[in-house]
């Protein structure tokens, strides 16, 4: 099931860069090694950023996660090579696609 999501991720990325000009994936291997990156930056820089912004993410009522996921993508992409984003901008938007895209396939995925 690991490998499933991994894949859908990676689906997601190539998406993402398909739909926005400012978000760029050299190929599905890039797009691969980005969903493992995202998956491990997601499991340990992410916590750490969601606790030291805890007052500005309750003050915004939790919009802010969007700006911590752009930032975990342009981690990503500073990274892996074969991933480009030219504004952080793109970045809140990439995340913003690639969420929408894992849990859209994700829910199909567990049907």
């Amino acid at each position: 099931m690991v490998l499933v999501h991994w894949l859908i991720a990676a689906i997601a990325f190539m998406l993402a860069a398909y739909l926005l000009p400012g978000f760029h994936v050299d190929g599905l291997v890039s797009a691969i090694i980005g969903a493992a990156a995202l998956g491990l930056a997601n499991m340990i820089v992410k916590p750490l950023f969601i606790f030291f912004s805890l007052p500005i993410t309750i003050l915004t009522l939790g919009l802010f996660l969007l700006v911590i996921n752009g930032f975990m993508i342009w981690l990503v992409a500073a990274l892996v090579p074969g991933i480009t984003v030219s504004h952080f901008g793109w970045a809140i938007l990439a995340a913003l696609v690639i969420s929408l895209v894992n849990g859209i396939l994700g829910s199909l995925a567990r049907a």
